[in-house]
């Protein structure tokens, strides 16, 4: 358990790829803090879950990652287990539309979730991994960071933001033994594409099996979405010394999509 004493932060973790990486977080020994939404009683069977995997201590902290003093607090959940040694930047969401019909209130809200919080969560764990000398920030992007695809303007305009993000912050942390990078997944199976799925339908006049293979793995060689633990494997392989070159990199995970 390579991870046993450190704390790892991961936003979005009461599903999805987030959870995937809280699971392979606790698996090695790390502290947890989850956050995200959902049932009360699903989510502290997670913690329990984990908990036990650890052999450390898991906690859940449900903070709206749109406000920033609500980011503050969860941060502090951190402070008595040591502080922050890993943060997951991965709390997300989507919204479909043109341009010209896209809710100002959605744009507002993606932009704060998407890439405000990854800003305000990074700038008040940066001092104590550099105190200590080390620390790991994982952004989750996405292939949108790189490239883009119509009626999602907020999403791929916040991904972007985020690469960017990244490498700023990795040339800032360069000297301290912190690394900061992004995984850029293609489509991965969540409830975050799944959700998306009726508003494209919407949006192109599609069937549910014309989004599937003409829409979602249309940009995929692979033919095959990204899985949740795939993407975790590599998170947890970027918190390895082995990887303590690794920084200011976009990490694209997305069967081939953006090697178009």
């Amino acid at each position: 358990m390579f991870l046993k004493g450190k704390t790892a932060i991961v936003t979005g973790s009461t599903s999805g790829i987030g959870l995937a990486c809280a699971r392979a977080l606790a698996s090695e020994g790390a502290n947890v803090v989850l956050n995200g939404f959902g049932d009360p009683g699903e989510i502290e069977a997670i913690r329990a879950e984990l908990e036990a995997a650890s052999g450390g201590t898991v906690r859940y902290n449900g903070a709206d990652l749109t406000k920033a003093e609500a980011i503050a607090a969860l941060m502090a959940e951190a402070d008595d287990l040591g502080g922050a040694d890993i943060l997951i930047n991965n709390a997300g969401m989507q919204h479909v539309a043109p341009v010209d019909q896209f809710p100002v209130e959605k744009w507002d809200l993606i932009l704060a979730l998407n890439l405000s919080a990854v800003f305000h969560t990074t700038r008040l764990a940066l001092p104590g991994m550099k105190a200590k000398g080390w620390g790991r920030v994982i952004n989750t992007a996405s292939a949108h960071s790189l490239v883009a695809s119509p009626n999602k303007s907020a999403y791929v305009a916040a991904k972007h933001g985020v690469a960017g993000f990244t490498k700023a912050v990795a040339l800032e942390a360069a000297q301290s033994g912190v690394t900061v990078n992004c995984i850029s997944p293609g489509y991965v199976w969540t409830p975050l594409v799944e959700n998306q799925i009726p508003d494209t339908m919407k949006a192109r006049n599609l069937t549910r099996e014309q989004v599937v293979n003409d829409v979602l793995l249309a940009a995929q060689p692979t033919k095959q979405f990204v899985t949740v633990d795939q993407v975790a494997a590599l998170a947890l392989f970027l918190c390895k010394d082995e990887a303590a070159s690794i920084t200011g990199t976009n990490i694209c995970m997305d069967g081939g999509w953006t090697a178009q």
